[in-house]
């Protein structure tokens, strides 16, 4: 493994370290590119604080470290200013408006609920058997990706969907069908491999491998430990080799963003 893009900090508020550990730990570990994909912050309305990302006030401060750290180590390892974000419809516009102030690189789309965060209609780690959960699912991915702002698609397979195992075939075969047609990987995630949790999910890697889909390793990384982990990503190639998918080491960054 040479390259990570999905690599969160403290500003998360779920996440331990500093960012210099993280870039250390990367380089001790022989990786050639890091990117920081921080949980975006929203510009959600009535004061509404989420616990899950940063807040808009700290953003400025986000992107000054990494850069000073891109110049401090650049003949060390190359580093990318990103953000992992949800696609949510209603706020979508006023959030690109505020970070186009700001030189990000990349996001990668990480879709933690349905609808948004303040008017959720479910987690998408919450579990159901209703079909129409998971179509929605898709959909929003889709929708996200159409936007032309995202790298690739986070933990995939995230959606915990129990219900019928047709529903489960065809609403997973065609996400991957119409990202494969985008040209947008998706991401063998290392913290689920590491955490053992409901992903990365087998039934959908064997969906993805059928599909001809291209797959990129992402730490997820909330502490520094994780930006390195010999033991997950030998998980991470075992799974990818079962399935027959195509790992791409490296995403090249947006011409225009």
């Amino acid at each position: 493994m040479i390259a990570n893009y999905h690599t969160h900090t403290w500003r998360c508020r779920h996440a331990d370290g500093t960012e210099r550990e993280y870039v250390e730990r990367a380089i001790e570990g022989g990786l050639k590119i890091l990117g920081f994909s921080d949980h975006s912050p929203y510009p959600f309305p009535d004061g509404y604080d989420s616990g899950m990302r940063m807040r808009l006030d700290q953003v400025e401060g986000y992107v000054d470290t990494v850069l000073a750290l891109k110049k401090e180590y650049d003949k060390d390892i190359e580093i990318h200013l990103g953000l992992e974000t949800e696609y949510f419809p209603r706020f979508w516009d006023q959030l690109i408006d505020f970070l186009s102030d700001y030189p990000f690189e990349y996001f990668v789309l990480g879709q933690h609920s349905l609808g948004n965060e303040i008017e959720k209609i479910l987690y998408s780690g919450h579990g159901t058997t209703d079909g129409s959960y998971l179509k929605q699912y898709v959909d929003q991915c889709l929708a996200g990706i159409d936007t032309g702002k995202y790298l690739y698609l986070a933990h995939p397979d995230l959606f915990l969907f129990n219900g019928d195992e047709a529903v489960f075939d065809r609403e997973y075969r065609r996400l991957c069908r119409e990202v494969k047609k985008r040209n947008i990987p998706l991401e063998i995630n290392f913290l689920g491999l590491m955490e053992e949790r409901w992903y990365p999910n087998e039934k959908f890697w064997k969906i993805a491998g059928e599909e001809g889909n291209t797959a990129v390793f992402g730490c997820d990384a909330h502490t520094p430990k994780a930006v390195w982990n010999p033991e997950t990503e030998q998980k991470a190639l075992q799974l990818a080799a079962k399935y027959g998918l195509k790992v791409q080491e490296t995403v090249p960054m947006p011409k225009t963003f």
